[in-house]
């Protein structure tokens, strides 16, 4: 009996869009609220819209399949490509989008060019400018973080709990490609300055899944001015500076290697040192 009517639940939640009410209601009825919210079960309303803020530079090789996996979500989403100046073809793929870009109903896109390489905080400033959903996500090109995982970070901001959410690589209850010790322990090292310097308990400040309320980073964004890699710490002191509710969530990590196109590099590294010492200090 208990099995037919479990299995009907199923059937019934399977007839409608994943993360609307019915849906939900179809799983609370068979699991209960709590069982759902562990699962990251839950309703998102039907006028929220994701804004996906995408830094490219010479990622020719994943792009389209990147792009490909961001419409999959279930969700409605504004996808925003900014290419920063790249020289390997991915220009050319990015106007052959912008020709043709097969927006639906859950996916719009914009293609926005720097005509030179400026950095990945400046594209990024370039992409929040042009963002309009409630929430705004960073998202790299490069196929190591997984689009899937957006439903899981929106949760506690759909709730309302939060202000801004970290996808931490280092929580450890997701799948993760072991690689670098040396880059796994200047992660850590980092983090616990900015830590230090903004009395947070992150476990993972240089993530690229940063997730904001758009009016959050809108207030913050005519401040920023790091042009490369010191984004992650300089926008982690601001939230921090202006008491946002900052949640944490666990995610799955695809490290790629040097040899596969990996950007960051011990210059980086020091640049962040010297962000974190700066953005403790003021904005």
């Amino acid at each position: 009996m208990f099995d037919a009517a479990h299995e009907a639940g199923l059937v019934a939640a399977s007839e409608h869009p994943p993360y609307s009410l019915a849906w939900y209601e179809s799983f609370r009825r068979i699991l209960g609220e709590g069982v759902c919210r562990q699962l990251g079960i839950y309703a998102i309303p039907d006028d929220v819209v994701l804004s996906v803020v995408i830094p490219v530079y010479n990622e020719r090789a994943t792009l389209l399949q990147l792009v490909d996996r961001v419409r999959a979500v279930p969700l409605r989403k504004q996808i925003i490509l900014v290419d920063d100046g790249s020289r390997d073809g991915t220009r050319e793929v990015l106007s052959e989008l912008q020709a043709d870009p097969r927006e639906d109903a859950l996916n719009s896109i914009q293609v926005v060019f720097h005509e030179k390489n400026r950095g990945k905080g400046a594209a990024l400033r370039t992409g929040f400018q042009h963002a309009t959903g409630q929430f705004v996500i960073i998202q790299d090109a490069d196929e190591e973080y997984d689009p899937g995982e957006f439903p899981r970070l929106l949760q506690v901001l759909v709730e309302g709990k939060a202000d801004v959410v970290y996808g931490s690589r280092f929580l450890g209850d997701q799948s993760h490609r072991v690689l670098y010790y040396w880059h796994y322990l200047g992660n850590q090292f980092l983090t616990m300055l900015s830590n230090w310097a903004t009395n947070l308990n992150l476990t993972d400040m240089e993530t690229c899944y940063k997730v904001f309320r758009t009016e959050v980073l809108k207030e913050i964004l005519p401040t920023l001015k790091q042009d490369r890699f010191g984004f992650e710490p300089e926008i982690t002191a601001k939230i921090a500076r202006r008491r946002c509710r900052i949640y944490e969530r666990s995610i799955s990590y695809s490290g790629r290697t040097y040899e596969q196109g990996k950007k960051i590099g011990w210059r980086d590294g020091f640049k962040a040192l010297w962000c974190i010492v700066r953005y403790a200090i003021a904005d």
